[in-house]
């Protein structure tokens, strides 16, 4: 792309704010703490604090291990105080245990523990991947309290155990996803044609047939056939949600088949397949307005945001396996934790969401900023698709203080992408070392004078 010198030098200009010289690294010290029952962290700091030291950043993921989140590290050699934390189910590897509310109370001892600590002023939440929607769903409940989330527009309400949950002064959302109940809808294939049985597949649905545009090494898919295939979707999880509550309301009046709670599988019901836009790229390919991209060279320039990711080469259906696509839950984890309702004309193109309520649930990105007033960081990495999200997430947010940015080529866990860099006719290295170009910039935010 060839840029314009003296554009880019105002854009440097007006985003100066936001970036620090990068810090020079400073010796740091890990602690392992005991937070909870189940609920490990690691917390790093400069072995010699300043005043940076007073704001403590905390990370956590609904599922994965962010003990040595590198984030984290990386912040603490600019002098911060920074968690890496693991919620208490994060080593189970059953779905049914990802209790949004349960994890929710995980974050809240990790909160208790830092605002005892001597030396921490400030608090500021980091939600990567699926942990933007834990992040940004505590924040908003700790400030707004437990009628934020228990409104009759909720799929189920969240319990008064939320309440009194200490507050946090910043959300940083980085490559974040909309939450538990988008990507399982994002992932839901319309080819199901019974919920009992994940191998009968209708094959003018399927996503992996060739005849409806399907190649490994890049999809196009028509609009005619993503119409029909977006549509499905959206009415499959709306039937999805309302089997669930109807189930809920059995076990309430003591008519299920348990006590408290029941099984509930649904075939392609994980994160991890039957994406669209993982296929054909023409799909989340790019922003709708000009925000800030971060290059490899230093620079920075406001433009339309491009992804550059390259497509997964998958090359064939996975929802016939219960491991790799099935979503095995409970009636109550899927409504507090995994749905999220769809309205009429359900579908995303190549820049934008519709038809989604995010309100229904709690236990989502959009939802949450909506009433969440604390300053937020926005960060998407180009070479993820998790990227695409970051956009709307602006658009929807309340706070007064709020900024998105790209990182140009980073992966989703903030490495370059080679592959992204040779498909486009770059040397594999071309993207630099994107974690520093990230974590210079949450540097810049985080020590703006007055923001916290």
């Amino acid at each position: 792309m060839k840029r314009n010198p003296p554009l880019m030098f105002a854009i440097l200009l007006l985003l100066s704010f936001c970036l620090a010289a990068p810090s020079a690294s400073q010796p740091i010290k890990n602690t392992f703490v005991h937070l909870d029952r189940g609920v490990p962290g690691v917390l790093y700091e400069p072995v010699t604090p300043g005043p940076k030291a007073e704001i403590a950043v905390i990370a956590m993921h609904t599922g994965g291990d962010y003990l040595e989140f590198p984030p984290c590290i990386e912040l603490a050699k600019r002098g911060y105080r920074a968690m890496g934390a693991n919620c208490s189910t994060s080593k189970s590897g059953f779905v049914s245990d990802n209790n949004a509310d349960k994890m929710l109370l995980n974050v809240k001892a990790a909160v208790a523990y830092l605002r005892k600590y001597p030396g921490i002023k400030k608090i500021v939440l980091l939600g990567h991947s699926g942990g933007g929607g834990l992040m940004a769903a505590y924040a908003n409940i700790a400030e707004n309290g437990v009628k934020v989330c228990q409104g009759s527009e909720k799929i189920v309400p969240c319990p008064d155990t939320l309440a009194d949950m200490p507050p946090v002064d910043g959300v940083m959302l980085i490559d974040a996803n909309i939450g538990g109940g988008a990507m399982p809808l994002f992932s839901l294939d319309p080819a199901v044609v019974s919920e009992d049985n994940g191998q009968a597949l209708n094959p003018a649905l399927d996503m992996y047939n060739p005849e409806n545009g399907f190649d490994p090494k890049g999809s196009t898919y028509s609009e005619e056939f993503k119409k029909k295939f977006f549509s499905e979707v959206g009415a499959r999880e709306n039937r999805l949600i309302d089997y669930a509550l109807y189930r809920l309301k059995k076990i309430e009046a003591g008519q299920g088949n348990f006590s408290d709670d029941e099984p509930l599988v649904i075939p392609s019901g994980s994160f991890r397949a039957n994406k669209l836009f993982t296929e054909d790229m023409s799909l989340w390919a790019h922003t709708r307005n000009a925000w800030p991209l971060l290059h490899p060279d230093g620079t920075i320039t406001k433009e339309i945001v491009h992804s550059v990711r390259v497509p997964r080469g998958v090359t064939q259906s996975t929802t016939p396996s219960l491991y790799s696509s099935g979503m095995m839950t409970t009636v109550r984890c899927f409504l507090n934790s995994f749905a999220l309702r769809t309205t009429e004309g359900f579908a995303y193109d190549g820049s934008s969401f519709y038809g989604i309520d995010y309100q229904s649930s709690y236990n989502n990105v959009v939802g949450a900023v909506e009433t969440l007033t604390v300053p937020l960081l926005m960060m998407g990495m180009t070479g993820s698709h998790e990227y695409f999200s970051s956009e709307t997430f602006y658009e929807h947010a309340k706070s007064a203080d709020k900024t998105l940015a790209y990182v140009e080529g980073a992966t989703h866990n903030f490495s370059p992408c080679k592959a992204c860099a040779v498909a486009q006719g770059k040397p594999e290295n071309y993207y630099g070392d994107t974690l520093k170009t990230l974590v210079d910039y949450m540097d810049g935010w985080l020590s703006k004078p007055g923001r916290f």
